[in-house]
């Protein structure tokens, strides 16, 4: 299987002013491009491994699928999950669940931003659905994907890597966190959310 890069779900300055065109351009257009192309590479390798009995480099390899993987998936969420008609608090099953885990949207929403705030290096923010604990949680994700819980959804991703905001927000992330609460396009984490509790 080959995969693909995928189109933006908007023009490319649509997210303006909180999300520059510039970067959404470059964001999208090379460096998710660019993990697109490393899973691509990564499951060729490992099939060529297969096919040949050698598995002398597949420590390397499952670390690239697992890299260039989780960047694939995670920049694919990121996008839908932001409209140029987002933002606000959350509406429909999401916000009717986050008071159960969080004891309420303000709460969940700081601890989303510290979250993001306090990611050490480049990483994520992520708001994941377990179903082994069967509730909501929080997750810091360094890189694309360590710090992971096991079996969990995501939701709604922060990407707080400096590539993601840099060209507008220099090295204020959490400016660039404040931005992109109103971006937040609660209709396909509710989207993600239906699919993901029936698991």
């Amino acid at each position: 299987m080959t995969y693909y890069l995928p189109d933006l779900p908007y023009p490319v300055n649509a997210l303006e002013p909180w999300y520059d065109a510039e970067t959404v351009r470059i964001h999208h257009d090379f460096h998710h491009k660019s993990y697109v192309d490393g899973l691509n590479k990564a499951e060729e390798k490992l099939k060529e491994a297969r096919a040949s009995g050698n598995f002398d480099l597949l420590k390397h390899w499952e670390r690239e699928l697992a890299f260039h993987g989780s960047g694939f998936i995670l920049h694919n969420l990121f996008w839908t999950n932001m409209s140029p008609h987002g933002g606000g608090e959350a509406f429909g099953p999401i916000a009717q669940h986050i008071p159960l885990d969080f004891g309420s949207f303000a709460v969940f929403k700081n601890q989303m931003s510290a979250a993001a705030g306090s990611v050490e290096g480049s990483g994520w923010a992520v708001l994941v659905w377990n179903p082994f604990l069967r509730k909501l949680e929080i997750l810091q994700v360094e890189k694309h994907q360590d710090l992971c819980l096991w079996g969990s959804f995501p939701l709604l991703v922060l990407d707080v890597w400096e590539h993601a905001y840099y060209l507008k927000y220099q090295n204020r992330r959490k400016e660039w966190i404040n931005a992109w609460w109103n971006l937040v396009n609660w209709n396909d984490v509710n989207y993600h959310y239906r699919y993901a509790i029936k698991a």
